[in-house]
């Protein structure tokens, strides 16, 4: 067993207690900007994040797009995903696709109405997105996304 002399037991302390800390005033960032996303999603577009995400997801895709693979990109549930993709189909912006060889496999695409809907929402995503971020700088947003990546990165490799 290693032993830590005194002071940097005291300054790896003091360092864990401001990375907790750091972590904590993320998280609770991460929470009031998805709160906010929610509400005026629900609001504006009588639609849900996850609803959204899904809209995103086959938008980003660009066709039909297994059940299965939509759940593992979006990482949720095949469960929670059946009931986002139903109410998506309720509202006619999505629809199903059975396969002709293999009846248990869906896939899941985006209608016209779905897609001009999707189009609407994403551009308004973004004017809101940028509204939220306008308290900083060019620099700072450059700044903030370098060093979002190195916690990103530093994750990866020390808590694998």
């Amino acid at each position: 067993m290693r032993l830590i002399p005194a002071e940097n037991q005291c300054e790896d302390a003091s360092r864990k207690k401001e990375v907790v800390g750091l972590w904590f005033q993320l998280a609770s960032c991460e929470r009031s900007i998805e709160q906010r996303l929610r509400s005026h999603l629900s609001e504006n577009f009588a639609v849900t994040l996850p609803q959204f995400e899904v809209l995103n997801e086959l938008d980003r895709n660009g066709a039909p797009i297994v059940m299965s693979r939509l759940s593992e990109q979006l990482k949720v549930t095949g469960s929670n995903l059946t009931g986002v993709v139903d109410r998506l189909e309720r509202k006619g912006f999505v629809k199903r696709f059975r396969s002709s060889s293999d009846r248990r496999i869906q896939r899941i695409g985006m209608t016209s109405t779905g897609r001009a809907t999707y189009a609407n929402i994403a551009a308004d995503n973004v004017r809101w997105i940028s509204r939220a971020f306008m308290g900083l700088t060019d620099k700072e947003i450059a700044q903030l996304r370098k060093l979002l990546l190195k916690v990103s990165l530093s994750v990866s490799k020390s808590l694998t």
